[in-house]
């Protein structure tokens, strides 16, 4: 199977396992829309050998970690499978995963002392590899929400954002919903994205301004011809693949982003581990380790995802709302 037709299953199922079930903000996309043929100007390594920026163990968070987790020397990761660059994917061999999500969980089992195994599975299965004890973590862009909070712990290390990209060189900056009045701009239906923009029309509505035009397509290459012919001015989806698109295209660029938990609540991403396990303190006191040092930095770097960083790793902090009925 070639690289293209890899990226194409896996990008295929987002809407209805990676990032949509993952932080609420999902989208189909395409190989073509997330690593355009012929882009140039990028240094992200797509290749099996990454060349990962690693830790060196710390003996003091180390001993943190659970006896029998510490004796067996490893720390079973689960990752999702339908996600997208630069979460977590597959490089151009078709079977090597990697991804920022993998990265960090890299620096945080060196840190404790032990080797991660990453074990790529589908989303729903992600957690059930955690209820029933085959994972000790999962790094694949879950979301705190209060739902979720009762049947795990969580160890925060990225932002949930979502992002306006536009045409390079627009010149145009996303801050509110003024920013947006008299837009067109496309957004995926059903999406928490959608909700928010919306929103955000109303207000624009209320306050006396023109309402946004909100445009929809089935697909994100859809989407990107629909930005580089002139028919929107902007696409809100998630920020990582908005990101990670920006970068290897090289024909958009990010004029805002704004949390995927909407404007009451900075949604935030997470290590998760199933409840009373014992591991999220050693997860939390690992990621601070990495944040405080630079190399959870460079590796954000790596993937376009600075603006998401975090400056330090909260235990169970607050999450999204349970839905109302």
């Amino acid at each position: 199977m070639s690289t293209r037709r890899t990226l194409a299953a896996l990008v295929a199922t987002i809407a209805a396992a990676g990032l949509l079930a993952g932080c609420g903000s999902g989208d189909a996309a395409t190989a073509d829309a997330v690593a355009p043929k012929g882009a140039k100007g990028t240094d992200i390594n797509l290749g099996p050998d990454q060349q990962r920026i690693r830790e060196q163990k710390v003996d003091a968070i180390a001993a943190k970690l659970p006896a029998a987790v510490r004796g067996r020397g490893t720390l079973t990761v689960g990752v999702a499978t339908g996600s997208v660059p630069p979460l977590s994917f597959y490089a151009t061999d078709d079977k090597t995963p990697i991804g920022v999500e993998l990265d960090i969980a890299t620096l945080v089992a060196d840190t404790l002392g032990v080797q991660a195994k990453f074990q790529p599975v589908s989303w729903e299965n992600l957690f059930v590899g955690l209820d029933s004890g085959k994972f000790d973590a999962v790094f694949s862009n879950v979301t705190v929400t209060e739902e979720r909070k009762e049947k795990y712990d969580f160890a925060t290390y990225r932002k949930d954002q979502l992002a306006f990209e536009t045409k390079k060189g627009a010149g145009w900056k996303v801050n509110g919903p003024q920013d947006v009045a008299g837009k067109t701009i496309a957004v995926s239906s059903g999406t928490n994205q959608e909700k928010i923009l919306l929103d955000w029309s109303a207000q624009d509505v209320r306050a006396g301004r023109k309402p946004v035009n909100v445009k929809y397509y089935q697909t994100a290459t859809d989407y990107y011809l629909a930005l580089q012919s002139g028919r929107i001015d902007a696409y809100l989806g998630p920020n990582p693949s908005a990101a990670y698109h920006a970068a290897s295209a090289g024909q958009t660029e990010i004029a805002g982003t704004y949390s995927g938990g909407g404007a009451g609540l900075q949604g935030e991403i997470a290590a998760t581990t199933k409840k009373g396990s014992g591991l999220v303190e050693a997860y939390a006191a690992a990621l601070d380790h990495v944040i405080q040092d630079g190399s959870y930095a460079k590796v954000l770097a790596r993937w376009g995802l600075s603006g998401e960083a975090v400056a330090h790793s909260e235990i169970n902090p607050p999450g999204l709302p349970k839905p109302t009925s």
